[in-house]
């Protein structure tokens, strides 16, 4: 009876331990954990950036957490630069949507998705952007992402949004080694026309003016959105070759 017993107790503790969810994985930077239900397995090779539209992180959140809402990411950063692990990395968080890039159209099954605390008419808060910047340092080291593949939710989805916005300060992160940039000047402009060059640096062009405008918001926030001028041909060149470069 007593081994009986005992047994069954092992069996117990066995299955409990067998039924115990592996623990999530999220940067060793200081974070806290708010999980969300809202994903499906994946490999990391991209690095998407949102913001949240919401007017203060904890509304984000809920969203964010909500099984309801069909919507998540695997980190959110306040902007008072507190980093939230929704999702573990391993996991394939539903943050990108419908989405394109460089021939991939299933980017939420290769990409993290960061959302950022910001309503997309204010500037981003210093805080914010040195805690973003410490967490795709991190990312970046571990998965060995590609310099090229810090990205924005405008670039892999330019019929249906424009975060991070025209405020994001892509040079600056550019600089630190997430994402490609080019100043001026450059090389006289292909001969090549607006939509291949697009598509030889990733976007989808499908839809070019879509496409234009995702670029321009990325890369010339202040030009056009409608126009792809020779100086713009002449950037895209750039970049086309400064991503060939670094691969």
């Amino acid at each position: 009876m007593q081994i009986t017993r005992a047994l069954s107790v092992f069996t117990l503790v066995a299955l409990s331990a067998c039924t115990t969810p592996p623990a999530i994985q999220h940067t060793t930077l200081p974070v806290s954990v708010r999980l969300s239900a809202n994903f499906d397995e994946r490999r990391p090779n991209y690095v998407i950036v949102h913001y949240t539209s919401s007017d203060t992180a904890d509304r984000a959140l809920r969203t964010l957490t909500d099984p309801a809402s069909k919507v998540s990411a695997h980190y959110l950063i306040a902007s008072d630069g507190k980093i939230y692990s929704l999702v573990d990395e391993r996991a394939r968080a539903w943050h990108a949507g419908v989405s394109y890039w460089g021939g991939n159209r299933d980017v939420n099954s290769t990409a993290i998705g960061i959302e950022l605390d910001n309503n997309g008419r204010d500037p981003f808060a210093a805080p914010l952007i040195d805690a973003l910047g410490a967490l795709l340092g991190d990312l970046k080291e571990r998965f060995s992402i590609p310099t090229a593949n810090f990205l924005g939710h405008s670039d892999v989805a330019p019929r249906r949004k424009v975060d991070p916005g025209a405020l994001f300060p892509w040079r600056e992160l550019a600089a630190r080694g997430f994402g490609v940039w080019c100043d001026p000047p450059y090389r006289v402009p292909p001969a090549a026309d607006g939509a291949t060059l697009l598509a030889a640096f990733g976007y989808d062009t499908a839809d070019e003016a879509a496409a234009v405008s995702a670029f321009k918001l990325h890369f010339v926030p202040d030009g056009d959105p409608r126009e792809l001028t020779d100086g713009d041909r002449a950037l895209l060149a750039c970049l086309i070759e400064q991503k060939r470069t670094i691969e």
